[in-house]
């Protein structure tokens, strides 16, 4: 993607903006093609993160007749995707401050997500029971939900191994959520990938 390609030319030159245990940049696979993303659809992207790394090119996707809803807990973190969101010409980005491990309190309509996507985002949380649940509640019926986290594994960077999830346990805590499992996909040498269907 174009804005992948800029977003890797931005970070090398403004390496401050971008926490190094992040991995986004090093994910090697298209979610969105994987799960179907199209014209029209909501997409929740939560826990964000800096420049928006998958905001902007799910928004760039659903088009005008979608929405992308940018959920983070850090307000500065937000403050850079809104920023970033203007800058691309996109008007389909909000910019939703809230803590996903307190069940209810994401302001998105309930059951509307088409895709929800939980990316490099649970090895910061602590309750990620509380987060799945979360993210079913904002999930619509026939909704899928993408789980990309770091694998357990020892790496050169990255989360520390205690505070990465298990792809195991991923899976667990998303069926006691509500969800269906659907598959497991490869998404680079240092992450796990897992797609599930409300």
């Amino acid at each position: 993607m174009k804005y992948l390609r800029w977003y890797n030319i931005y970070i090398n030159h403004n390496s401050k903006y971008m926490p190094d245990i992040s991995g986004n940049e090093l994910i090697k696979v298209n979610v969105f093609e994987k799960v179907g993303l199209a014209e029209g659809m909501n997409v929740g992207d939560l826990g964000c993160g800096n420049l928006g790394y998958f905001s902007v090119p799910a928004a760039k996707i659903v088009g005008k007749k979608g929405t992308v809803y940018a959920v983070d807990i850090l307000k500065s973190v937000l403050q850079s995707v809104v920023h970033i969101a203007k800058q691309e010409g996109l008007d389909n980005i909000k910019a939703i401050w809230s803590n996903l491990e307190i069940v209810g309190a994401t302001k998105v309509p309930a059951n509307s997500l088409d895709l929800t996507i939980l990316i490099n985002m649970l090895f910061q949380s602590t309750d990620d029971a509380k987060v799945f649940l979360e993210s079913y509640r904002l999930t619509k019926s026939g909704g899928k939900l993408v789980v990309i986290d770091w694998l357990m594994i020892s790496t050169p960077f990255g989360p520390e191994l205690n505070k990465r999830i298990k792809k195991e346990e991923a899976v667990t805590l998303a069926q006691a959520a509500g969800f269906k499992f659907s598959e497991e996909f490869a998404a680079g040498p240092y992450h796990f990938g897992l797609i599930f269907i409300k």
